[in-house]
């Protein structure tokens, strides 16, 4: 064989290598959690309870609503 075969054959094990490695730091990095998208989902879930309890407020009796405000 000659010396060529073996260059390209060198030069696509790097590639090879250096690729695979770029893919293990960007699966790496998927799995770390981002704190500004953590807040942002915390407070969606805080608003969307908010909403759930405006929706019962509106959609319930006036008597059943007079209720519940005594007893809060």
């Amino acid at each position: 064989m000659n010396t060529m075969f073996w260059v390209v054959c060198i030069v696509a094990i790097a590639i090879g290598a250096d690729t695979y490695q770029k893919y293990l730091k960007m699966k790496h990095e998927k799995e770390k959690h981002d704190p500004e998208l953590e807040e942002s989902l915390a407070k969606i879930d805080r608003l969307e309870e908010r909403i759930r309890v405006l929706e019962r407020i509106v959609t319930e009796s006036k008597h059943d609503l007079g209720r519940e405000i005594d007893n809060l």
